[in-house]
């Protein structure tokens, strides 16, 4: 339930609305991995349509958008986080900047969120 709150939240985020910001695409979204058991994090500049192994768990960004108006306004990018053993997903679906836990990696070690979008 909370999966669908948030893309639906995303979606409307994305859609442009009488006096609301247009969504602009970015080419790269910034991302930030904490192991919960040792504290240590990394962060990672993922462009869209490719993937990078954060703390053994491979991140693919599908998306990234950012305000028009607002470059360093709230980013929300759609992220799919798999285990590249043996590809078992852990999560798939819409994460935004400023409230990561609205729709959370569920993960007993790892944590992953988006920081922000990177343009062109």
């Amino acid at each position: 339930m909370r999966r669908l709150a948030a893309a639906l939240t995303a979606a409307l985020l994305a859609m442009p609305a009488w006096g609301q910001e247009q969504a602009a695409q970015g080419s790269a979204a910034v991302l930030r991995a904490l192991d919960k058991v040792n504290g240590h994090f990394m962060d990672a500049e993922v462009a869209v349509g490719a993937s990078a192994e954060m703390f053994g768990l491979l991140v693919s960004v599908s998306e990234c958008r950012y305000p028009a108006e607002n470059p360093t306004g709230d980013a929300f990018a759609y992220l799919s986080v798999r285990d590249p053993r043996d590809g078992a997903e852990h999560f798939s679906g819409w994460m935004i900047a400023s409230s990561p836990a609205l729709n959370a990696l569920d993960h007993n070690r790892y944590d992953v969120w988006v920081i922000r979008c990177k343009s062109s």
